[in-house]
């Protein structure tokens, strides 16, 4: 009954109510406090997790579970210095799938309190989780390359090979796995040069090639037609002796990626003098391309049109061979033309004008396809900007006029970049 008259007792009651209430009120101030304090943390946490799996996801296809592990721990503790979570902790689990490649960090962490403890609680146990996943996108890429006699002045050639090794070192750093990454390279200069091994192939024209390369029984004739003329007897030379190289085809296949079979469709035979490089499909094989990047050699006269045409055909149909598609991922087609000069001749003209006409044609059939075009014009002789070059690629922040052959490596750097990034994505 005491107890009930100190409840009623109203003299001196203020301080007794006081004290018991302080207690739980200082606790619940405290609470806000330490729960801001470790809201702060977590963000920390969660910024350094972040960061570490980004890191991660450059190297990690080549790292085992323990060296993936052991770079998240460190790259995670030089990002995350919170004393307040001094047990501060991460796990990396690299995974593919159907979809793709994936990083996952997960971070754990405990911060200690300092109000609530009083209610018991003496640790506010934090939790975050990050993931990267890549490669929704696999690229197949065509180097278009002028290597026309022009390119031996002002450093060009050499800026090239430069610009196309430190271009395909970035590709191949960017794939995670064999064909993620594909790579053709197409030498152009008036002809594009297939490969002498195709000679025995039905799809060839021969028609213009034994028209001049032969022998007539009457040694003052040259040509098929003259010898012949002449009732003389021609007889073309083996085939085998072919450089490989190829003119336009016939109008319009000269501006379509339609697979050589007969008729129109076939491809013309050429002994170009100035045959450039042989052209390569696309391969991961990273030694082979930049050896064909150091095969380059400037000679002949200016043809983007048949460059072009034939960069779209190592991507896309035969006579190349053209890797299959796996319907789980999503696939983006590039063609980087680079060429120093105005157009000045091909299979029937030797002026710029009808032959941007055709090549105008070719560009947008090859847009319509879906496939990203830039295009590089190296204009160190002065020359006007090229309308063609501009207007072919995919979009004005496609086209690139530079005014010095040590541009081609910072250009090819900016182009191999934007690639990674359509690569790689978080």
């Amino acid at each position: 009954m005491a107890f009930v008259r100190f409840l009623r007792d109203r003299k001196g009651g203020v301080a007794p109510m006081l004290a018991l209430g302080i207690v739980p009120m200082i606790a619940g101030v405290g609470a806000a406090v330490d729960y801001s304090r470790a809201n702060t943390v977590r963000t920390a946490m969660q910024n350094a997790a972040d960061a570490t799996a980004l890191m991660l996801a450059k190297n990690a296809a080549n790292w085992t579970a323990g060296q993936l592990q052991s770079n998240a721990t460190s790259f995670f503790a030089a990002n995350f210095n919170r004393p307040e979570a001094p047990n501060a902790q991460v796990t990396a689990t690299y995974s593919q799938g159907a979809n793709g490649y994936s990083v996952k960090v997960d971070g754990t962490a405990s911060v200690a309190t300092t109000f609530m403890s009083m209610l018991g609680i003496s640790q506010i146990p934090l939790t975050t989780t990050t993931s990267v996943n890549w490669n929704n996108a696999k690229l197949r890429v065509a180097l278009v390359l002028d290597v026309t006699g022009s390119m031996a002045s002002d450093g060009k050639i050499t800026a090239l090979k430069t610009a196309s090794h430190n271009l395909l070192t970035q590709l191949q750093n960017a794939a995670q796995a064999n064909g993620d990454v594909y790579v053709s390279i197409v030498p152009f200069s008036k002809d594009v040069n297939l490969g002498a091994s195709y000679y025995n192939q039905t799809w060839i024209d021969w028609t213009d090639w034994e028209e001049v390369n032969g022998t007539c029984s009457n040694t003052s004739y040259h040509n098929k037609t003259s010898c012949q003329s002449h009732f003389k007897t021609w007889t073309p030379a083996n085939h085998n002796t072919w450089n490989g190289c190829v003119t336009d085809r016939d109008q319009n296949y000269d501006t379509l990626n339609t697979v050589p079979s007969t008729g129109s469709t076939k491809v013309v035979a050429e002994q170009y003098a100035s045959c450039p490089a042989a052209a390569m499909g696309l391969s991961y094989d990273w030694t082979s391309l930049n050896g064909k990047i150091d095969a380059l050699a400037p000679a002949g006269n200016t043809n983007q049109g048949i460059g072009l045409v034939w960069g779209w055909q190592t991507l896309t149909a035969a006579p190349f061979t053209v890797p299959s598609k796996d319907s789980n991922y999503q696939y983006k087609e590039i063609i980087i033309l680079l060429s120093d000069g105005l157009n000045t001749q091909n299979r029937w003209y030797s002026s710029a004008s009808p032959i941007d006409t055709r090549q105008s044609i070719t560009c947008s059939n090859i847009k319509a396809a879906n496939i990203t075009i830039y295009t590089v014009q190296v204009n160190t002789g002065g020359d006007p900007t090229s309308n063609l070059l501009k207007n072919c690629a995919t979009d004005v922040n496609k086209f690139f006029l530079l005014t010095s052959a040590n541009q081609i490596v910072t250009t090819f750097n900016t182009i191999g970049t934007s690639l990674q990034q359509l690569y790689l994505s978080k």
